[in-house]
């Protein structure tokens, strides 16, 4: 087993909780978080699946965990399919070397 320097984890756990507070943040600012939890979820899925997103959540209940990972999914961005929508817009007579 590798074991991984203290400082790293530390770090690493300081940048999960900055980034889930930011996440909780965006997401109230956008409506979708506020004071009333007025729906349940209910799934059946991995118990090993849900551990590991909460070791790299650095979260411990399970409605933490899914409020994170559904603010992360309704707050993610289009980028992705912006970009491949691009494909071809780019004149082929442009010079993009270096």
């Amino acid at each position: 087993m590798v074991s991984t320097p203290r400082l790293q984890i530390e770090d690493e756990e300081t940048i999960a909780h900055a980034r889930n507070k930011m996440v909780r943040e965006q997401a109230r600012a956008a409506g979708l978080l506020g004071s009333a939890k007025d729906a349940r979820v209910s799934g059946r899925v991995s118990a090993t699946l849900i551990e590991a997103a909460k070791q790299r959540a650095h979260v411990a209940s399970d409605t933490e965990l899914l409020e994170i990972a559904l603010s992360r999914l309704a707050l993610e961005d289009d980028f992705g399919v912006k970009l491949l929508r691009r494909k071809g817009a780019i004149a082929p007579s442009v010079d993009l070397e270096f």
